[in-house]
């Protein structure tokens, strides 16, 4: 009996959003899909983080994956392009988990060196080895989208391996895995501050 699932790989971003879609049959990686959502016309934030969460929704109902990997912001100087980030990324990962999909994050370097073995790799080198592994015939131009694709690739390379980075299987994990980061609900009548 041939085992086979559907992995959506995210590259969250308020500015671009790269996603790729792979189906696994036996072992054997078969492309589907690699695009992009673009968000450069939308100024409100707010409206980008809904247009990430229902783009994310929207391929999920479409392809069905069994399984979801993101890319994890990688820790800069810029607090602000960090906050942004981890937005884009918590409203993709919120969304895989309202449909019930295992999520997980990897760190760019780890996703770097699953495709190519170099964890510091330029983004040519790995839409290339995509291309390569995939047999796609053209890439892209902008390279957000392989980003994506190669999120899943690594979530496929990893598959079976005890560690492979954070992994939430519904919202129960998430806040048992990240309680520090979880502010306690509201007492009756108002917000809570801390």
């Amino acid at each position: 009996m041939k085992s086979e699932k559907v992995i959506l790989g995210i590259d969250p971003g308020t500015t671009i959003m790269g996603f790729g879609l792979i189906r696994v049959v036996d072992k054997k990686m078969e492309f589907i899909q690699l695009n992009e959502l673009v968000l450069t016309k939308y100024k409100d934030p707010y409206v980008k983080l809904k247009l990430i969460f229902e783009r994310t929704i929207e391929l999920i109902d479409t392809h069905h994956p069994d399984e979801m990997a993101l890319e994890a912001p990688f820790y800069g100087k810029n607090v602000q392009s960090m906050l942004k980030l981890g937005r884009a990324q918590g409203v993709a990962m919120a969304a895989g988990l309202s449909r019930q999909i295992p999520v997980t994050e990897y760190m760019p370097k780890k996703i770097k060196m699953a495709i190519t073995g170099n964890g510091n790799a330029s983004k040519e080198q790995v839409a290339k080895m995509l291309q390569s592994l995939l047999g796609l015939k053209t890439l892209p131009k902008n390279l957000d989208s392989t980003d994506g694709l190669a999120a899943a690739v690594c979530h496929h390379f990893n598959s079976g391996r005890v560690e492979v980075g954070k992994s939430y299987s519904g919202w129960a994990s998430f806040v048992s895995q990240n309680e520090k980061r979880v502010v306690p609900p509201a007492r009756k009548g108002g917000v809570q501050k801390k």
